[in-house]
């Protein structure tokens, strides 16, 4: 009875992964076409790629974002492509959807059809690091070689309302290790598992899919996760309900701002090696 029930149950998900894969590979209409070659006119774009509504929320809440007045989307195999600007800096934003073959399929459409110069990747993330404190914001070397800017001293949220705070200010970090799989990490023993045998100090379901295939088509990328729970670290609820937002806004403002600081070169694709503010 349990043999059928797995095969059942792996029937399901082949079907499901035949209905992906072909989503992923239906092929462009002539309006499509025509809108990205007018779009890609007006290029290159730094690509953005965000994950699940939350996060999404959370960029737009920023009103940083100005979608452009001609174009400001492409429709394309289920996700809506935002075309427009931060602080002068063309963009094109996608909401991904969750893990890793949606990450990888994303990044690769955004890659492929828009004259893209290299990808920032958002969101929140698991706090693996004992040290860290959900709020944090994390730009994990392991992802993205990114260096040292002057602007690490960004203010970010402490307080989600008047009367819900984090006890501690939270703080950009750079240079550690950031993991990715396709399970949402909310067990105690896994987690310092994953940090006392790889040292890794935020969990997500996406970022390794994006930097892969960023990386392998030729292209920069940088991740930057705000830390919204201790992944399984707590005493009781996991709180990415509560802070999950505010981790979003904190990693929403660094994205910004390091948008801000980019002197881009658009001869070549690829993020500039040095940023000045």
């Amino acid at each position: 009875m349990a043999a059928k029930r797995f095969a059942a149950c792996f029937l399901r998900l082949v079907l499901i992964s035949l209905l992906v894969a072909y989503s992923f590979s239906l092929p462009l209409n002539w309006r499509s076409l025509n809108l990205i070659k007018k779009v890609n006119r007006k290029g290159p774009y730094i690509g953005l790629i965000t994950v699940f509504p939350p996060e999404e929320t959370a960029f737009f809440q920023i009103g940083a974002f100005k979608p452009n007045q001609k174009h400001p989307s492409v429709d394309l195999s289920g996700r809506r492509f935002l075309v427009g600007k931060i602080h002068d800096k063309k963009v094109v934003y996608v909401r991904c959807g969750v893990g890793m073959v949606n990450a990888a399929a994303a990044t690769q459409q955004m890659l492929d059809l828009f004259d893209i110069l290299g990808i920032v990747h958002f969101g929140i993330a698991g706090n693996a690091n004992s040290s860290l404190s959900i709020g944090d914001v994390t730009i994990p070397q392991q992802f993205a070689h990114t260096g040292i800017w002057d602007w690490l001293g960004i203010k970010l949220n402490q307080c989600l309302n008047s009367s819900v705070c984090l006890p501690q200010k939270p703080q950009l970090v750079v240079g550690l290790r950031g993991s990715t799989a396709n399970i949402f990490v909310d067990n105690a023993a896994y987690r310092d598992f994953l940090f006392q045998t790889f040292q890794v100090s935020s969990v997500d379901m996406e970022s390794s899919a994006v930097v892969m295939t960023s990386l392998s088509n030729g292209f920069p990328v940088i991740v930057i996760r705000g830390l919204s729970d201790l992944a399984g670290g707590q005493a009781g609820h996991n709180s990415i309900d509560i802070f999950g937002s505010l981790a979003a806004i904190n990693a929403c403002k660094v994205v910004v701002q390091f948008i801000k600081q980019l002197h881009l070169d658009t001869r070549e694709p690829g993020f500039p090696r040095s940023i000045h503010p």
